[in-house]
């Protein structure tokens, strides 16, 4: 597989930077996991294949960025990327769902992916058919008047043609120019039937219901309606028709199942509530039935999904866990030995949090001061108010549940709900928030430990 853009390592943890503050261990073990997939494409195909991924154990509290850095890391490599809760599996025909989905879910992402790029390929050729389709509605050529004609001398027969070629191109030119936007046509949309039914299954085996509706709807005949549209919308419709009719799918499956193998990530959250070793408290899950039951597909197996089979040798696993009432060591051993690479991520303090407020690309502050100028209303955070802020999170962090980065969500949110609610009367304002305004609309909230708790 040919990887479209190839990163150093030190590159990826640069590109991690913009967006995620600190954890410099946990982006280096990714950058190298990231890299050591393109240099498995480059050694010989006989060694190829034996060469298996480091998973990697991320370790740390809530809101420290573990799914975060995982996502970032799927947009960089532009690879099919999946996140899953580990206790959203269990044992099959107990509760939860079956740990082969997670596979199935990646499969769907892949084929996805390799659609939209097939899409975009074929979309300069599709634009043209359907402005074609789209003339032919417009300016319908006149078969009754063709037929007249063919009776008579070739020359006027020929003529008749030119003129309504020339026609047909200065519409084409009104089209392209903007002229016609406003007119509405009825253009015909051909879809795939969908059964209106619902397929009940046992729990765990929710994908059987799904291949079931798309063998039903293979099934039905296609159905066609009649829209009426201005010639824009009309023109996007027939052009993502035509992309579809363009796409070969049998094409995109097997390409999508390569993808998937080859540069799929996994990401479990939440693998440290699947850890501890059995309760002789009173009715539980089975944890450990639930590691059993991934250790298959983290190992390596194969897969069935409605678009092949897909081996899960290659795949990239990236699990995560806070680990406050259990350790990595509560794993079974053959669990912990798939995931070589372990990694712990530090909780944040009152300085990551300034940081996190200000130096990221999508900082909360950013995102708030674009939001208000949808208004025009026009904020600004002196440093003086991000570091007071970053002091309230800290403190609210400290007494109560340490919820990592995220607890600057619930503060900024508190801090600007009066703000937000004003702001079609502010118009054409400026509005500098300064520690001050920090202080007056979050102290009384932080003295009251009780109303903290309830509203921070």
């Amino acid at each position: 597989m040919e990887y479209p853009s190839v990163m150093t390592p030190r590159e990826i943890v640069s590109e991690l930077d913009r967006y995620i503050v600190g954890q410099h261990d946990a982006k280096r073990a990714v950058a190298i996991a990231l890299r050591n997939r393109w240099r498995r494409q480059n050694v010989a195909p006989d060694l190829r294949d034996e060469i298996a991924p480091k998973n990697i154990l991320m370790i740390g509290p809530t809101g420290v960025g573990k799914t975060e850095i995982a996502r970032r890391l799927a947009k960089l490599a532009q690879a099919p990327f999946v996140k899953v809760e580990a206790s959203r599996y269990t044992e099959v025909g107990y509760v939860g769902r079956d740990v082969e989905s997670m596979i199935r879910d990646l499969a769907e992402i892949a084929v996805k992916m390799v659609r939209d790029e097939e899409r975009e390929r074929v979309k300069v050729k599709a634009k043209e058919a359907a402005e074609e389709r789209l003339l032919d509605i417009l300016y319908p050529a006149s078969p009754g008047k063709t037929r007249r004609l063919a009776a008579a001398e070739g020359g006027v027969q020929s003529a008749d043609h030119n003129s309504h070629g020339e026609t047909r191109e200065k519409l084409r030119k009104l089209l392209r120019d903007g002229y016609l936007n406003d007119r509405e046509v009825e253009v015909e949309m051909t879809s795939q039937a969908t059964p209106m039914l619902e397929v009940l299954t046992p729990q765990g085996m929710e994908e059987m219901g799904a291949n079931m509706k798309d063998i039903l709807s293979q099934i039905m005949p296609k159905k066609s309606r009649q829209r009426k549209v201005k010639v824009p919308e009309a023109l996007e419709l027939l052009a993502q028709e035509e992309a579809a009719r363009l796409v070969d799918m049998e094409n995109v499956a097997r390409e999508a199942v390569h993808r998937a193998e080859q540069s799929g990530i996994v990401f479990i959250d939440e693998i440290d509530k699947i850890a501890g070793r059995e309760s002789a408290r009173g009715p539980d899950v089975s944890r450990e039935g639930v590691q059993r039951d991934l250790l298959p597909i983290v190992e390596g197996s194969t897969v069935n999904t409605k678009y092949g089979a897909v081996r899960t040798d290659h795949i990239l696993f990236v699990a995560s866990g806070a680990f406050h009432t259990s350790k990595p060591s509560d794993l079974i051993p053959e669990f912990q030995g798939r995931f070589p690479i372990r990694v712990e991520l530090k909780p944040l303090t009152q300085p990551d949090f300034v940081r996190i407020l200000t130096e990221p690309e999508n900082a909360l502050t950013r995102q708030y001061v674009a939001l208000l100028e949808t208004e025009n209303v026009h904020i600004s955070f002196t440093d003086d108010a991000i570091s007071a802020l970053a002091d309230i999170a800290a403190q609210v962090n400290a007494r109560s549940e340490n919820i990592g980065a995220r607890r600057l969500h619930t503060v900024l949110e508190r801090l600007v709900e009066e703000l937000s609610f004003n702001a079609p009367e502010l118009t054409g304002q400026t509005i500098p928030i300064d520690a001050a305004y920090v202080h007056q609309r979050l102290d009384p909230i932080v003295r009251n430990e009780d109303l903290s708790r309830y509203i921070l």
